[in-house]
């Protein structure tokens, strides 16, 4: 039920209408939440300037972590560790695209298991905050979104697109039946649901927002509903009328700015800062970002000593395993590191930083009279793997499929390829020397004939033309890498992947091409040799461990590729920096033989890996 003693009148009368349309929605709501005689053990809401929990002043201070972030047998370790920082509440983003990768298939198992996420949080005595999306940022593939939405030519995500909204509904139908259970009015940890996720920075469409109120609703969450916003001038544009609003801002911000202009905004309602950036995120080629511990402190202790509630984002970061990374797209794209170690409180191996025990400090002067903080958890062990040489190899021209024949090329999605990289191949009628032109290669295009490689267009840099001289004698091969698709802003709506338009030689269009999909799902069956490859190739090797523990690849020396570590897709690494090394959790280790592939798409010559207790982080002016 919902708390209508703690929703201020308006309030009361709009969302039992909404929930009235939820009731028509049918069958689906019902079983979605089937009725319990259990009485809710707690009861959450606002009134006023206060969250109320059981009826008392509640100020939120939460953290936020990401399960698909963090090895699952990680999970209950992170939370404990929460808990000894001082923090009550979890937030986490849910998403999209990797519960339902497939249209229509859904998985919820594993590291993916949302519901058993949450119920270990409450275990550990945490409240959760769920962000659902289905849009989330979070410099993550897509924003969340699933790829093949992009199979539809004119798909517009993020708007009231019936297609879309049918999509999204359908999804957020299933993270109901997962999450809905689980919440505070129905004995979980589950205290507030966020709408959609700073949309007044994209746009100001109340159809969509209120629509995706409506799947939340109709999912059976009954809890309380927000917003948050980053922009201050789009406070607006971000909300609706009768939902919560809270505001987004960094360790570098202004909070008594910040708020003084959400006081402006609304008043008499709760105050919360939804992500309170205590770190930042990196971008290939940049140098790696930290954010000094007193400054985050110094933001925080403003908050909490004015009864603000807050959630650090991150508190622990993690990784962006396999293909996951976003980007963004400005002035020019900037893809996004696999590591999301954020320079959290929370370092991406889930060791406490300075930050940590400066923040932990912090939240100490705050606690009521007589309460302590929990001790910390024992810390895991982390191990060295002595360098080692990877001594087989094989060609990744010769572990091409069947092709696609196209008049022109086409992109991944066109294709049913959601990932990885994408070979387009013409046969030359002559020899040439000329320009080639690649409009638009997205997002990294290395160039070859006859497995030499001619040049690259890399699309961070802006490149398009390169000069070439082509014999008739083998096929123009174009091999292009999608590096993450942008996960905010308006140029998601575009964010095809491969060659999204045309190719040109000498001005001249080339039609008739030979396309292979690469979707690197799976590297086992390679026919592997000891003699040496050209061009780019997948390498393997062995090591073997006595015991198991976290580690650090050190990946110098290596040009640029992906790592899989007994089958497990570590992500991308790449020689410009910042990131120089890739996390390796122990239970993707094993006693006895492991077994190493990597892909790496540069000749160089060190083919040797080392594990390391420390990361790695570079940028090497080259």
């Amino acid at each position: 039920m919902l708390h209508m003693n703690l929703i201020p009148k308006m309030n009361q009368i709009t969302l039992i209408a909404l929930l009235g349309l939820a009731t028509l929605a049918g069958p689906v709501c019902a079983q979605q939440t089937p009725p319990t005689s259990t009485p809710a053990a707690h009861t959450f809401g606002w009134k006023g300037e206060h969250f109320l929990l059981d009826g008392k002043p509640f100020q939120i201070i939460a953290g936020d972590m990401h399960y698909n972030r963090v090895p699952r047998q990680y999970w209950r370790d992170r939370m404990r560790k929460m808990k000894a920082m001082g923090l009550n509440t979890l937030t986490t983003y849910i998403f999209w695209n990797l519960h339902e990768p497939n249209p229509g298939q859904f998985d919820f198992t594993d590291n993916l298991d949302i519901a058993a996420y949450v119920r270990t949080a409450q275990e550990e005595g945490l409240w959760v905050i769920v962000r659902p999306g289905p849009y989330v940022c979070s410099e993550w593939e897509f924003g969340g979104f699933p790829a093949w939405l992009l199979a539809t030519p004119d798909m517009k995500v993020r708007t009231s697109d019936p297609r879309f909204l049918k999509a999204a509904a359908n999804y957020m139908g299933q993270v109901g039946r997962q999450l809905a259970p689980l919440q505070v009015s129905r004995g979980g940890p589950i205290i507030m649901v966020q709408v959609e996720n700073e949309y007044g920075s994209f746009g100001s469409d109340k159809v969509y927002l209120n629509a995706v109120r409506q799947m939340i609703l109709n999912g059976g969450f009954d809890v309380t509903l927000f917003t948050s916003d980053g922009d201050s001038a789009k406070l607006a544009e971000g909300t609706l009328p009768d939902v919560l609003s809270v505001i987004n801002f960094g360790a570098g911000d202004s909070a008594e700015k910040k708020f003084a202009v959400f006081d402006r905004f609304r008043q008499n309602v709760p105050r919360m800062c939804g992500e309170f950036w205590v770190g930042w995120f990196d971008a290939w080629g940049e140098e790696h970002h930290t954010v000094p511990a007193q400054k985050a402190a110094a933001g925080l202790d403003w908050m909490l000593s004015r009864g603000i509630s807050v959630s650090l984002y991150m508190f622990h970061g993690g990784s962006t395993f396999g293909f996951m990374n976003g980007a963004n797209k400005y002035e020019s794209y900037k893809p996004t590191i696999s590591s999301y170690d954020y320079d959290s409180p929370l370092d991406e191996a889930g060791r406490p930083t300075e930050k940590f025990f400066v923040l932990r400090d912090v939240i100490k002067k705050h606690l009521p009279a007589g309460a302590t903080l929990p001790e910390m958890p024992p810390p895991l062990p982390l191990i060295d793997i002595p360098r080692f040489t990877l001594k087989e190899s094989a060609s990744l021209f010769s572990a091409l499929g069947k092709p696609i024949s196209s008049e022109r090329p086409q992109p991944m999605e066109a294709l049913g390829q959601h990932y990885g990289l994408i070979l387009y191949r013409k046969k030359l009628d002559a020899a040439i020397k000329a320009t080639l032109r690649v409009n638009d290669a997205r997002d990294y295009a290395l160039v070859y004939q006859d497995g030499k490689r001619l040049g690259v267009l890399d699309a961070r840099l802006k490149e398009s033309e390169l000069n070439v001289d082509l014999s008739a004698t083998a096929p123009l091969d174009i091999l292009v890498e999608n590096m993450g698709r942008v996960n905010f802003g308006p140029n998601m709506f575009t964010e095809r992947k491969g060659i999204t338009e045309n190719v040109k030689l000498d001005g001249k269009e080339l039609t008739g091409w030979s396309i292979f999909t690469l979707p690197l799902d799976n590297v086992v069956h390679l026919r592997y040799s000891a003699k040496p490859k050209l061009g780019p190739a997948f390498y393997r090797g062995d090591f073997r461990l006595t015991s198991v523990g976290d580690s650090f690849f050190d990946m110098r020396g290596w040009g640029k590729g992906f790592v899989w570590i007994n089958g497990h897709n570590l992500g991308r690494y790449w020689r410009i920096g910042p990131q120089q090394s890739l996390f390796v959790p122990a239970n993707w280790l094993k006693n006895g033989r492991n077994e190493i592939v990597i892909l790496d798409l540069e000749d160089t010559q060190d083919r040797s890996v080392q594990g390391r207790k420390e990361p790695v982080w570079e940028t090497p002016k080259l």
